[in-house]
């Protein structure tokens, strides 16, 4: 069988507090033992989950905190240089970096919850 881990969720924000095309929540995050940031919002009635680094610069996204959309509600936009991502994929759609993509991060709801999933690369950030 091997000793594959199971997966663990961690509690991001109750169901409610995530409007669609709205604010989304960051939560912390460590990458290779770095502090970072992920966040989450909804688009098409679903949750999608990525880590808050912009695919052409390492900078994060939000331009004050949670706003991650421009203002039609239609694209995740990095407030630095203007790149805009799919929501649902998180593929730049236009901007310096066109064609790349933002580092997903599992993200669902459960029960009126959002929760993360850590991977291999985005772990949860120590105590």
């Amino acid at each position: 069988m091997g000793d594959a881990a199971i997966p663990v969720s961690i509690p991001v924000c109750n169901s409610g507090d995530i409007a669609e095309g709205g604010k989304g929540k960051r939560f912390a995050v460590s990458i290779h033992g770095a502090d970072a940031s992920g966040f989450v919002i909804r688009y098409g009635g679903q949750v999608y989950g990525y880590l808050n680094r912009c695919a052409h610069v390492p900078v994060e996204l939000d331009w004050a905190e949670g706003e991650f959309f421009e203002s039609s509600g239609l694209y995740l936009m990095c407030a630095t240089h203007g790149a805009v991502y799919a929501p649902d994929t998180g593929r730049c759609e236009g901007g310096p970096c066109t064609g790349a993509r933002l580092r997903k991060i599992e993200a669902f709801e459960k029960e009126g919850h959002i929760f993360w999933s850590p991977d291999d690369y985005v772990r949860p950030a120590p105590d």
